[in-house]
């Protein structure tokens, strides 16, 4: 399992969770097979994401089109705060 790990600022959560809940590349068409969303306690303004896929190369597609298709454009990602950090995870150990 690979997991696109997304960490950014945000001005307003309900802001962000409404443009995220609107899911405009399709999660789960693009080989999303989970979903997290976190933030650290005490900070209402930053948020982390996880997203899990079955194989690297989905993982690495949608990071390229959420680069290229929604972080670059204000109407559909109109609560982000600078720019985004990721990386992508292989797991490698369960218990």
């Amino acid at each position: 399992m690979f997991t696109l790990q997304i960490e950014h600022g945000i001005k307003d959560f309900a802001l962000w969770k409404g443009a995220f809940d609107a899911d405009p590349l399709d999660r789960a068409a693009s080989g999303v097979l989970a979903s997290r969303v976190a933030r650290p306690v005490g900070d209402d303004h930053y948020v982390v994401i996880e997203l899990d896929f079955g194989d690297h190369d989905a993982a690495e597609g949608f990071l390229a089109r959420l680069r290229s298709d929604v972080w670059n454009q204000p109407a559909i990602a109109p609560a982000l705060a600078g720019a985004p950090t990721t990386r992508i995870l292989e797991q490698v150990a369960q218990e």
